[in-house]
């Protein structure tokens, strides 16, 4: 490493045209340039500079040597350059893993940035089991619900709302159910219901009266996947629980009814995860501060 030191502070001398020249450029007296440079001709056994009252000259040897020194001293500041960049400025691939259903809400988050910045590419790792995030070099994972203990970095970015769905096509002429017991003689498709699959329960709870139900169903439908249930849910093939936020559109559209929607039955907190580092790449602060802006105010009720 000393070696490579003395290669570059003899290449800036040469760049400079003088030791002195050189050593207000790097902080250091003159005497310890000129120290640097001996013990580089002393390894070599060679004069590399011919030196005169008034100016430096290179010998033959050092001609060729500078050629190559020069070549290293360019790479390492292109190499502290492309540092600095992706410090400063959203650069190179952005990774990002989260649950299926939530790819459009995250391209619709990030959008603006991915707009502003051509040179920042992103890449989504869409998958709702738990990958690994160190072997995937993900840089920021989208969780929903209670986050295990972990060595990364959480920040909770809102707050996800249920709602209980349902295709129009369900109904086939019946009355929609008015109240949640009524809820227990429709149909139902459930994911995560624990080893009993004969049975799954949730609470309700009226936003106005304050007033409990404890639902219980036995579903019709399993899936380990929410997005399964999102699209199985929207062939009219039963009653089901939704993050709000992946199926607003399709509410909002008609193509799924919500239910009941006085009553609350429950939400998750929806955080992101990132490396434990002090310092995050521009791309990764960036995203960060686009995800926070965009779910803060989604707490849709």
């Amino acid at each position: 490493m000393d070696d490579l030191k003395r290669m570059a502070i003899f290449a800036t001398v040469v760049e400079q045209g003088s030791m002195t020249a050189a050593a207000r450029l790097l902080g250091m007296s003159a005497s310890a340039i000129s120290q640097q440079v001996r013990q580089l001709e002393a390894q070599a056994g060679l004069p590399l500079m011919h030196r005169t009252t008034r100016r430096l000259s290179l010998s033959d040897a050092g001609q060729r040597f500078y050629a190559q020194c020069a070549v290293m001293l360019q790479a390492a500041r292109q190499a502290r350059a492309e540092l600095d960049a992706e410090r400063d400025e959203p650069v190179g691939e952005l990774r990002i893993a989260a649950v299926l259903g939530l790819a459009a809400p995250l391209g619709r988050a990030l959008a603006p940035l991915l707009h502003a910045h051509p040179q920042l590419r992103l890449q989504l790792l869409l998958d709702d089991s738990h990958s690994d995030l160190v072997a995937e070099r993900v840089d920021i994972a989208i969780r929903l619900g209670e986050l295990p203990d972990s060595h990364w970095v959480a920040r909770t970015l809102g707050t996800l709302p249920w709602w209980i769905c349902a295709a129009p096509a369900l109904a086939q002429g019946r009355p929609w159910p008015s109240n949640p017991q009524a809820l227990q003689a429709w149909p139902w498709m459930a994911r995560n219901i624990g080893t009993n699959n004969n049975s799954a329960s949730m609470q309700l709870q009226h936003r106005h009266s304050g007033e409990r139900v404890l639902l219980h169903t036995t579903p019709r439908i399993i899936s380990n996947q929410q997005y399964a249930l999102q699209q199985l849910c929207s062939e009219g093939l039963g009653l089901a629980r939704l993050f709000s936020l992946e199926v607003a559109d399709q509410v909002r559209s008609g193509q799924l009814l919500r239910l009941l929607p006085d009553w609350d039955c429950g939400s998750l907190r929806i955080s992101a995860l990132t490396p434990e580092r002090q310092a995050l790449p521009a791309r990764v602060r960036l995203a960060l501060a686009a995800l926070q802006a965009h779910f803060a105010p989604l707490a849709l009720s």
